[in-house]
């Protein structure tokens, strides 16, 4: 009975030993390694660049208007046709402007001979008074009346340039160079130097202007860059511009954004204008920058995205964007050392631009940075590792607070 109690209360003994060896031997198997993506920090030239919404604005934009009442009697272009600087546009009824120049080259020559033949009579009753063969009241007659002629011949030589300068306001040319808008008569339309009615509004386009609102905490370093020279932006015209909602009108500078659309067309200008008030509504300050627009890709009226670019960064530390995650503790990233392993690394992140994160510190260049796959990391974990790209963009990139 002995015997038989003892084994009894080791039958549980022994299950437990077999069920603790199991356990020891399934902990202690290895972990199947985790494929990531992983790419390597490297040293890059990384542009500083600024992304707004931009409204392309005409260089100069002249409202054509008749100088004299009349008849048109010729439109010379089409609706939305380019002209040049004084290039005939539109021809008023000439024929009563001819008649009044005629009729005052006429009142002109009459009064010049009149003029001619009283400086004569003053002339020769300056010599009869010195002889005392004419009074002195005569005298100052013949020299009032040769100073009354005088004047009439001033006032004709007024008119004459009037009516020469309504003739050739009959011929109305384009003082600008640009392109027309809609035209506002037609041929047989009568037209008035005093109407409120414009005949074609002319907009000058190449070169053409972009206005855009950046933050005014960038203003520092706008002015820094751009007093050594004027600062590079890029238009991006085939892209689709954010316009904030609470900003609606044309009449005020547009919010700036922190995307850059991609995009093919990119027109180069340069800054060309720093508003010198910030606005204290959007703490935002207005630039304009200049692009030849030789192509016409710029519009007026239409809003574009832009990218300013301030300096370049010649030798910034980058890692791929995607590889620094944000915890708790601020921005990490997960490193894999030597053995192949993934460790979890804190980093101070100085910007992204584009696809692209400067890092300021916690990252050295040549380390192995995870790219892909670290929701299923934890610090010490092997992983399998397939290399990404990390070029920087060869175009400007946003640059993201």
């Amino acid at each position: 009975m002995r015997y038989h109690h003892s084994l009894l209360h080791s039958g549980p003994v022994a299950l437990l030993l077999a069920v603790t060896a199991c356990s020891s031997k399934g902990s202690g198997a290895p972990r199947a390694a985790v494929p990531v993506g992983v790419a390597v920090a490297r040293r890059a030239a990384v542009p500083y660049t600024i992304a707004a919404n931009g409204l392309v604005t005409p260089m100069q934009v002249a409202t054509v208007a008749p100088q004299v009442d009349g008849i048109i009697t010729r439109v010379a272009f089409h609706e939305g046709q380019s002209v040049v600087r004084s290039q005939v546009l539109f021809e008023i009824e000439p024929r009563p402007y001819v008649a009044a120049y005629q009729q005052a080259l006429g009142a002109l020559a009459r009064d010049a001979a009149q003029l001619e033949s009283a400086r004569l009579d003053e002339s020769r009753y300056a010599e009869l008074v010195k002889q005392d063969y004419v009074t002195k009241e005569d005298y100052e007659a013949k020299r009032a009346a040769a100073a009354a002629l005088e004047a009439t011949v001033r006032s004709d030589s007024g008119m004459v340039a009037t009516a020469k300068f309504n003739l050739e306001n009959t011929t109305i040319r384009a003082p600008i160079e640009g392109r027309t808008g809609g035209l506002l008569v037609r041929e047989g339309n009568l037209v008035h130097a005093a109407g409120m009615t414009p005949l074609v509004v002319i907009n000058q386009i190449q070169p053409i202007l972009v206005r855009f609102a950046v933050p005014g905490s960038d203003l520092t370093l706008i002015r820094r860059y751009g007093a050594l020279g004027g600062l590079p932006v890029t238009a991006f015209p085939d892209a689709t511009p954010t316009q904030p909602e609470s900003d609606t009108s044309t009449d005020r500078p547009l919010g700036a954004t922190r995307e850059q659309p991609a995009t093919t067309a990119d027109p180069e200008g340069t800054l060309s204008f720093v508003d010198n008030t910030v606005d204290t509504t959007t703490g935002t300050v207005m630039l304009k920058a200049t692009f030849a627009n030789r192509d016409g890709a710029l519009w007026a009226g239409q809003y574009v995205p832009v990218v300013l670019r301030v300096f370049v960064e010649d030798h910034a530390l980058v890692v791929p964007a995607p590889a620094v995650l944000t915890g708790q503790q601020g921005p990490y990233v997960y490193v894999v050392d030597s053995a192949g392993a993934a460790q979890q690394r804190p980093v101070r992140l100085e910007r992204t631009a584009g696809s692209l994160a400067v890092i300021a510190s916690g990252v050295g260049e040549g380390d192995v940075v995870v790219t892909d796959g670290q929701s299923r990391l934890t610090p010490g974990v092997k992983v399998t590792t397939n290399t990404s790209d990390s070029t920087p963009p060869k175009g400007p990139a946003a640059r993201h607070r």
